[in-house]
């Protein structure tokens, strides 16, 4: 139980300041690991669901903001934007 406890303090100091891509792939990574414990009980399965899902669109947000900046530069040197 110790090891949720931890996670979701990650998880709460996560939504407290802007997270990097990085970040939330570890977040996500540990969610992964503790859903895969015969211990955990439904009720912190489900919390630990719920707060991978908000993570998990956070960085999808992300992702999709980055490819939008994303430029691709042709063989005439002129720049076309990613899509």
């Amino acid at each position: 139980m110790g090891v949720i406890m931890d996670s979701t303090q990650n998880v709460n100091d996560a939504e407290k300041k802007e997270l990097t891509i990085e970040e939330g792939f570890a977040i996500l990574d540990e969610s992964i690991v503790k859903l895969s414990e015969e211990n955990l009980s439904l009720e912190e399965a489900f919390a630990v669901y719920e707060k991978g899902v908000k993570i998990l669109k956070e960085v999808n947000s992300k992702i999709e903001a980055v490819e939008k900046k994303v430029e691709l530069i042709n063989a005439n040197g002129s720049r076309q934007d990613f899509t």
